[in-house]
């Protein structure tokens, strides 16, 4: 398979028109830091993100939309406030969990991988998040991860075992967010291989694989095979993010919980060995859905699809106030209850809106702009906004409605 061209973009999703709400007042976004607390984000003109996006075998569940919808709220936040923003966002294309359902599923490895991308990008439009300015696979990206990889090999820190290339992570383990042994632990579970002999250190995550017979592979300096994980999403975010002048690289590396450690870890020491600057000036992360008590993951099978709820005629509006409802940052529970509550909810604020006259609104929107730059305290903006919608049913004072539609679409997504 022949490498692919450097730079290519994928085409996302219909853009997302954030309506204006007037001359109101946005305080700097703070947001809770996997590492730091509590902080204030990127407060100059320019603000780059990057978020990990998805492996493409089955797209999308819940889980992945309650983290692109988060980060969605920090984007709207960020332009809302005058900010340029700059989003981009991978597509882990090849990988082990993709190879093995296809396998399972008698299926080409790309054919599955396409088709769930375009899902991935309907659910995504359903749900009005914001696409990225670059919505980038793996697979279009083999010349400039090669590239990266060989920054490593300049600075001393990759080397060779059995036809496999590693990262020396050794010199970069001083803020392991856990001890080694739970470190190397943890490498295992996901994905890493702590134990295999010729390694320098446990923790050295691989790079660059060399082929095995039957899976796809790219011909590059390191040989044929395909590249790691870590380095992937480094390789594509200093690509696309990186002007060259600054330290950290980037503003926001976003993702899950689950990504803290190894992924995000690792992203930023082989920033640090590649380019001797740091990555990331802020490490912000969702946390986990849980599905009738028990944490949603594909091994239990209790994945719940946002695709699945559409086609039951759940109201992608609907599915997005549910999971607004709950703190972005507090590992929660789907159940049909929230469901429900979701759907009362959404039809009391749409009744409200729809009256002539409406609770003054001023103060809301004012409200609302201080709850989500509250490290984006969505559970209190839903409260505030059912508050005034019984308030506009007992106490219609003036013809606001516009403005509080206007201003829920912008903040917080919700086209009602």
């Amino acid at each position: 398979m022949a490498a692919s061209l450097k730079g290519v973009s994928l085409k996302s999703w219909p853009d997302i028109y954030l309506p204006p709400i007037g001359e109101v007042n946005f305080p700097v976004l703070k947001l809770n830091d996997s590492n730091r607390g509590l902080v204030e984000v990127a407060t100059g003109k320019e603000f780059r993100l990057y978020v990990c996006g998805i492996t493409p075998y089955d797209s999308t569940h819940l889980g992945h939309a309650a983290t692109y919808l988060a980060f969605d709220l920090v984007n709207r936040y960020q332009r809302l406030s005058n900010r340029k923003v700059t989003f981009v966002e991978n597509v882990t294309d090849i990988d082990d969990p993709l190879l093995e359902r296809a396998k399972r599923d008698n299926q080409e490895w790309s054919v599955l991988a396409n088709s769930q991308i375009e899902l991935f990008q309907s659910d995504m439009s359903a749900l009005r998040i914001i696409p990225p300015e670059k919505f980038v696979k793996v697979t279009d990206s083999m010349e400039l991860i090669e590239s990266f990889i060989g920054k490593l090999e300049k600075n001393g820190y990759l080397y060779q075992v059995d036809g496999d290339f590693y990262f020396s992570c050794a010199d970069f383990l001083s803020s392991l967010p856990q001890s080694l042994n739970d470190s190397i632990r943890i490498f295992a579970e996901r994905g890493g291989d702590p134990t295999r002999e010729g390694k320098k250190h446990p923790l050295d995550p691989l790079v660059w694989s060399a082929n095995v017979i039957g899976e796809p592979g790219w011909q590059s300096k390191y040989g044929y095979g395909r590249p790691g994980w870590h380095v992937e999403c480094t390789a594509i975010a200093c690509e696309y993010l990186d002007n060259e002048g600054t330290n950290p690289v980037i503003d926001i590396q976003g993702g899950g919980s689950d990504l803290i450690f190894p992924h995000h870890f690792m992203s930023a020491q082989i920033v640090k060995a590649a380019l001797g600057r740091d990555f990331s000036d802020n490490y912000i992360h969702a946390a986990m859905i849980a599905f009738d008590g028990e944490k949603m993951s594909k091994s239990k099978g209790n994945l719940v699809f946002v695709s699945s709820l559409i086609k039951q005629g759940i109201d992608p509006m609907v599915i997005r106030w549910a999971l607004l409802s709950g703190h972005f940052q507090q590992d929660r529970e789907w159940n049909s209850k929230l469901l429900e509550t979701a759907q009362s909810e959404v039809s009391l604020v749409r009744s409200s809106l729809a009256r002539s006259e409406v609770f003054h609104a001023q103060s809301l929107v004012n409200d609302l702009i201080t709850a989500i730059s509250n490290n984006l305290d969505t559970p209190s903006a839903l409260k505030l906004l059912v508050e005034w919608a019984k308030a506009s049913h007992v106490n219609p004072s003036s013809n606001d409605a516009g403005l509080v539609s206007r201003a829920i679409d912008s903040l917080l997504g919700l086209a009602l």
